[in-house]
C-alpha cells in the first residue's frame, strides 16, 4: 500500500509538471518583424512590411522620423544611411554625410527620390535587391487596410535630447505630428508607441493617455532606472534581449508590465526567450521565429 501511495504521488506530480509545461509552451508570443523583416528584405519598405505581413507576423515593428514639410517617414535614422542608400543617380553616399542628408532639412519628395533597396547589405546578404524608397507612415497604414490585415503596429518614434532641432522636432511637437497620422488613419486601436528618449513617451502621455506604450532599454542601460525616469508605468518593457532573465521578465510581469526583447536573431535565443516566458519578440527573422512556435521547438531539440 505505501508503494502503491508512493506510486500514485509520483504519477500526480509528473502529470501536474506536464500541465505547466504543456501551459507554458502554448503562451501566445507576439511575433513582431523588426523593420518589417530585415533579414529578408530591405528594411523598413512597403515590400518588407508586405512580406511580414504574408509570413504571419502578428505586430509590425518600424521606425518614423518627420521631414522637413512636417510628414510622417518611415526611416530607423534621421538622416540617409549609406549603408542601405544610394542617391537618386545611383551613386554610392559618403560616409559621414549625416548633416548632407538630414531628412528634417529635405522634403519628403527629395526623400522618397533616394534608393534603399538595391545596395548589398553587410550584416543581411540574404535581403532581397530591388529599387525602393523610404514609405510614409500613413502608406504602411493605406498597406494594411489594402491587405484587409488585422496586424498591429509597433511604431519607434525616433528621438534623443541632441536630435532636438536638428533632426528631429521638441518632443511636443513631434508627437502631435505621429499622432496626427494615426487618428486619420484611425489605427488607434491597433498602434502602440515606443521610444528611447522618455521625453516622447512623456508627451505621448499627456497628450493621448490612453494610447500604449513601450519604453525601449539599451543594452548598456538598467531597466529599472530607466523605469524610473518615467513619471507613470508603460505598458511594455522593450530591452535589449540581453538584459533579460526568467527571474526579472517573471518579477516584471508580476507588476503589470509586457516584456517584449529586441533584437532575437538567432534560434536559440529566440527559444531561450520563449523559455523566459516573454510576451512578444522583435526579430529580423519573423520567418525562423514564427516555425519555432509552430513546432514548439526547444534549446534541448
Amino acid at each position: 500500500m505505501k508503494n502503491q501511495h508512493c506510486l500514485q504521488k509520483f504519477i500526480i506530480s509528473f502529470l501536474s509538471i506536464g500541465l505547466m509545461m504543456g501551459c507554458n509552451s502554448e503562451k501566445n508570443i507576439d511575433v513582431q518583424g523588426h523593420r518589417g523583416c530585415r533579414g529578408l528584405m530591405p528594411e523598413n519598405t512597403l515590400e518588407a512590411f508586405t512580406t511580414a505581413i504574408d509570413l504571419g507576423v502578428e505586430t509590425l515593428e518600424l521606425d518614423i522620423v518627420i521631414s522637413k514639410d512636417r510628414k510622417v517617414v518611415v526611416s530607423h535614422e534621421p538622416y540617409m544611411n549609406p549603408v542601405i542608400c544610394l542617391s537618386p543617380e545611383g551613386m554610392e553616399l559618403p560616409e559621414d554625410s549625416k548633416a548632407d542628408y538630414n531628412l528634417y532639412e529635405m522634403d519628403y519628395k527629395q526623400i522618397k527620390a533616394f534608393d534603399c533597396g538595391t545596395k548589398l547589405h553587410p550584416t543581411y546578404p540574404n535581403q532581397e535587391k530591388f529599387k525602393t524608397y523610404k514609405p510614409l507612415l500613413s502608406e504602411v497604414f493605406e498597406l494594411i487596410k489594402a491587405k484587409a490585415s488585422s496586424v498591429k503596429v509597433n511604431i519607434e518614434i525616433k528621438s534623443a535630447p541632441s536630435y532636438y532641432d536638428v533632426f528631429t522636432p521638441q518632443p511636443k511637437a513631434y508627437v502631435a505630428l505621429v499622432l496626427e497620422v494615426i487618428e486619420a488613419h484611425q489605427m488607434e486601436n491597433r498602434v502602440n508607441l515606443q521610444s528611447f528618449d522618455t521625453a516622447i513617451l512623456e508627451a505621448v502621455k499627456v497628450q493621448s493617455p490612453h494610447m500604449p506604450m513601450a519604453l525601449l532599454v539599451d543594452g548598456k542601460e538598467d531597466i529599472d532606472t530607466k523605469l524610473e525616469q518615467l513619471t507613470f508605468h508603460p505598458e511594455i518593457i522593450s530591452p535589449y534581449f540581453k538584459l533579460l532573465s526568467a527571474e526579472n521578465v517573471s518579477a516584471y510581469q508580476s507588476q503589470g508590465y509586457k516584456v517584449i526583447p529586441w533584437t532575437v536573431n538567432i534560434k536559440a535565443d529566440m527559444a531561450q526567450m520563449q523559455a523566459y516566458q516573454v510576451d512578444g519578440i522583435i526579430t529580423d527573422y519573423p520567418d525562423v521565429l514564427i516555425n519555432l512556435l509552430q513546432s514548439k521547438e526547444t534549446l534541448s531539440q
